[in-house]
């Protein structure tokens, strides 16, 4: 694998952009292929072989790109997908985890929230992770449907989002937790928001600028990090056609991008 290869993320739709920003801050010369998978948008309530069979095809679309990494910026996916896929593939995957060991470590009360989707607070591996801090912590699960589809359309701060986040938080903050993971990678997005509702006595943390750091660690132990002196490029497809792709993805990214249609193999 060459160092110039770009890596592939994807998410089940805008999410994961989160998770872009952090690794495109981070390792600037890379070069970057995104996939929001926005038509098949949410994950969380789709059944595992659903979900499976669309990581499978986009992790297929990657590979025929060349990648030398792929990220799962999906926690959903992660769990669902993750396990069987990676014994397909001679590149390395990096899945996400949410943050419930940093916040374990730091928190004073003793008690942490984590809002995420139902799907994955179900899966084997969230209930993996639960088991090995809930000796050490009490953790707060809270299910929050709805919120992807929110920012799935870009709406970060109406009276609707602002509801349902009230409403989600609510449960964590009358139980004094003082960290909230958010387990999904679409909630950053809505970080401000929650921060603003739950004020500054509760940290918000997400698992982005980790997942960063782990990957430059695994292309620098495998020697195919990008030149320096290499200006990385980042693209954009969707499987959206309705033409609201281009419009969310630039608002959440922070500037005008092209949004490129995926081919009809990767859409259906």
């Amino acid at each position: 694998m060459h160092s110039a290869n770009p890596i592939g993320v994807f998410d089940s739709g805008v999410g994961g952009l989160s998770v872009l920003r952090e690794i495109h801050k981070l390792l600037p010369h890379e070069n970057l292929l995104y996939v929001a998978d926005s038509a098949h948008a949410p994950y969380g309530d789709k059944s595992k072989e659903y979900i499976l069979e669309r990581s499978t095809t986009i992790v297929d679309f990657f590979v025929s790109h060349h990648v030398k990494t792929v990220v799962v910026a999906c926690n959903t996916a992660t769990g669902a997908a993750v396990k069987e896929i990676r014994p397909t593939i001679s590149q390395t995957i990096i899945a996400m985890e949410p943050a419930i060991k940093p916040a374990s470590e730091r928190t004073q009360t003793g008690v942490i929230g984590v809002l995420a989707t139902s799907r994955t607070l179900s899966s084997n591996n969230f209930q993996i992770l639960f088991a090995r801090f809930a000796d050490q912590v009490k953790i707060i699960t809270q299910a929050c449907p709805g919120l992807v589809e929110q920012v799935e359309h870009g709406d970060l701060n109406s009276d609707k989002t602002r509801a349902l986040v009230a409403q989600y938080i609510q449960p964590l903050v009358s139980q004094h937790v003082d960290f909230i993971v958010l387990g999904c990678t679409h909630y950053p997005f809505l970080a401000p928001l929650i921060q603003e509702l739950v004020g500054s006595s509760i940290a918000v943390i997400d698992s982005g600028a980790a997942i960063a750091r782990e990957l430059k660690s695994r292309l620098d132990r495998a020697g195919i990090l990008a030149e320096p002196h290499h200006a990385g490029t980042v693209k954009f497809w969707s499987s959206d056609e309705s033409g609201t792709a281009k419009q969310v993805i630039s608002q959440l990214w922070g500037g005008d991008v092209d949004v490129n249609i995926l081919p009809e193999r990767v859409l259906a």
